[in-house]
C-alpha cells in the first residue's frame, strides 16, 4: 500500500529570451505550476502545467487549497477515485480552466508516482503501443520582429532536413493576402510531400472572415487549420468542417470529456489536440481518447512533449506529438534535468522509470516565485500538517 505524504507545489517563471507573436497575443514569459506528489514509502512522482504570462499563483492556489488536502493520507494507487474526489472538492469553483490545469497538474503527479513506484516507464506502465519512437512534428513558425517569410520558409524547411515529415507554423495573424505570401514560400520550401499544418490560435470571429483565409490556403495543401475560432464557438468550428476539405483541429484548451464529447458530435473537428496539462490530466485525457477512438476521431497532443509522449506511446489512436525544438518558444526545459531526443522525425522513448525527468533544484532557485508569506518556492500540504496518522 503507497500512501500519500505529501503534496508539494510551486511556480517557476521563465522569461522568453524574445517575445514571440501570434494571431492573438505576445508572450514575454512563461509561468509553469510545478507538483510533487510524495508517497510513504519515498516515492516522488512529478506534474506540471502552464500557467501562461502572470497566473501561476492562481494555479498554485488551487493546488494548495483544494486539491492537496482532499488526497493526502489516501492510496495513491486509487487515480480514479482520486481524480472524481478532486474534481467534486473542486466543482465550485471551476470545472476548467485555472481549477481543472491544478487537477491535471495532481493527477499527472499521481500517475507518475505509481509508475515510478512500479520501476517502469510511464507509457509501459499505462500499456504501451510503441515501445522504440513516437512520430513528431515540428512546431514553431511564430511571428517576430524582422522575421521575412523567406525566414519562415528556412525555418520550416531546417525542421525537414531534420528528419521531420510534419511541421507547424503560426497563422491569421495578417490579412488574407500576407498569410497566403507566408504559407505559399513555406510550401515551397518543404516541398509537396510534407505535411503543413496552421495554427490560428483562436484568431478568426465569424465563417465568412475565415473563408477569406481558407479559400486561399486551399490550394497550398496544409494538413489541419487549429484552433480557427473561440473555444465556445463549437457552431463555427462546425460550419467550418463544413466547407473546407482541411481537417480542423482544436481542443488544446478545452477541459472535461463533456465538451470533447460536444465537440465531437457536433462535428465540430476532426482531430482532436487535447492537453493533459489541461483537460484534467492523464486521466482524462484517456477518458477522451477513448471516446475520439469510438468516433474514428484521431488525437494529436498540444505541446509539451515530456509528458505526451508517454501519452501517444500508449493510445491507439493518438498519432503524433508536438515537438518544440529548442526553448525559444516553449521553455519548460529549462526546469528539469533530462530532455528527450528526436531522431529521424521521431521522438525517442525514454527508458527511465515514470516520466524519466525530475524538476532540476537549481533551476527552481532561479526561476521559482515565492508566493506573499512564504519564504521559499515550494509550499507543501502534509500529513503531518494535517493532523493526519498511520
Amino acid at each position: 500500500m503507497s500512501t500519500i505524504e505529501s503534496v508539494s507545489v510551486c511556480v517557476a517563471r521563465v522569461p522568453l529570451n524574445q517575445p514571440v507573436t501570434f494571431s492573438t497575443r505576445t508572450v514575454k514569459a512563461r509561468e509553469y505550476c510545478l507538483v510533487r506528489v510524495r508517497s510513504t514509502d519515498g516515492v516522488e512522482g512529478l506534474g506540471y502545467c502552464y500557467a501562461v504570462n502572470t497566473s501561476g499563483h492562481l494555479l498554485a492556489g488551487a493546488v494548495a487549497e483544494l486539491l492537496a488536502p482532499a488526497i493526502v493520507g489516501q492510496e495513491s494507487l486509487r487515480v480514479e477515485w482520486l481524480w472524481q474526489k478532486m474534481y467534486q472538492e473542486a466543482l465550485l469553483q471551476g470545472r476548467a480552466g485555472g481549477v481543472m490545469r491544478a487537477l491535471s497538474a495532481v493527477d499527472t503527479a499521481l500517475w507518475d508516482l505509481n509508475a515510478r513506484s512500479a520501476g517502469l516507464p510511464l507509457y509501459q506502465y499505462l500499456g504501451a503501443v510503441a515501445d522504440d519512437r513516437v512520430p513528431a512534428y515540428a512546431s514553431g513558425g511564430y511571428y517576430m520582429e524582422g522575421k521575412s517569410h523567406d525566414m519562415l520558409a528556412q525555418e520550416m524547411a531546417d525542421h525537414v532536413r531534420d528528419g521531420f515529415k510534419a511541421v507547424k507554423m503560426k497563422s491569421g495573424l495578417l490579412s488574407p493576402r500576407e498569410e497566403e505570401a507566408r504559407l505559399a514560400a513555406v510550401r515551397e520550401a518543404i516541398g509537396p510531400d510534407v505535411l503543413l499544418t496552421l495554427d490560428i490560435n483562436n484568431g478568426w470571429r465569424d465563417l465568412p472572415h475565415a473563408l477569406q483565409y481558407v479559400t486561399r490556403f486551399e490550394k497550398h495543401d496544409p494538413f489541419w487549420i487549429e484552433e480557427p475560432f473561440s473555444p465556445d464557438d463549437i457552431d463555427n468550428h462546425a460550419r467550418l468542417a463544413q466547407a473546407t476539405r482541411i481537417t480542423v483541429a482544436t481542443g488544446e484548451i478545452e477541459a472535461g470529456r463533456w465538451r470533447f464529447k460536444d465537440l465531437m458530435q457536433r462535428g465540430a473537428a476532426t482531430l482532436l489536440q487535447t492537453d493533459a496539462t489541461v483537460c484534467g490530466g492523464i486521466s482524462e485525457w484517456r477518458r477522451i481518447a477513448a471516446t475520439a477512438s469510438s468516433f474514428g476521431i484521431p488525437v494529436s497532443p498540444h505541446a509539451w512533449h515530456d509528458l505526451h509522449v508517454h501519452l501517444v506511446a500508449s493510445t491507439p489512436n493518438a498519432t503524433m506529438v508536438e515537438w518544440m525544438p529548442d526553448d525559444h518558444i516553449v521553455n519548460f526545459r529549462h526546469l528539469i534535468d533530462r530532455q528527450l531526443e528526436a531522431q529521424g522525425g521521431d521522438i525517442l522513448l525514454p527508458k527511465a522509470p515514470g516520466l524519466a525527468f525530475q524538476f532540476d533544484a537549481d533551476a527552481i532557485a532561479r526561476y521559482g516565485v515565492t508566493q506573499p508569506g512564504q519564504s521559499q518556492p515550494w509550499q507543501t500540504i502534509s500529513r503531518a500538517k494535517r493532523g493526519l496518522s498511520d
